[in-house]
């Protein structure tokens, strides 16, 4: 779990390869929690603290998109597909793409990089 969230952050821009389910969704789930224990510290402690959450996420906006586009390699999709979220409702279509299981070998490269 947090391995695979390491892993995200050491590729901290990489946009080539892949990524497979368990990276991507171990990254979303600790994101989660880390902005949700973030965001409860700042509504007890104080609410200037909601700085430290607003960092925190601009911090994690390059990685987490860098590891949706290695997302959508795996499963044989280009990066354009990014751009399903201006359409309504394009996110819930994007979230299955995100579900769907590894393509063996694609033009992103093999399975196990």
């Amino acid at each position: 779990m947090i391995a695979a969230y390491i892993q995200v952050l050491r590729k901290y821009a990489v946009f080539n390869g892949r990524a497979n389910r368990s990276e991507y969704w171990w990254f979303v789930l600790m994101n989660l929690v880390i902005m949700a224990i973030l965001f409860a510290i700042s509504l007890t402690v104080h609410e200037a603290f909601i700085f430290v959450l607003a960092v925190y996420a601009l911090g994690m906006f390059i990685p987490g998109l860098a590891v949706t586009v290695r997302r959508l390699h795996d499963s044989g999709k280009s990066a354009w597909w990014l751009l399903i979220y201006l359409v309504p409702f394009g996110g819930i279509v994007l979230i299955i793409f995100m579900l769907l299981g590894s393509d063996y070998e694609n033009e992103y490269g093999p399975i196990h990089e």
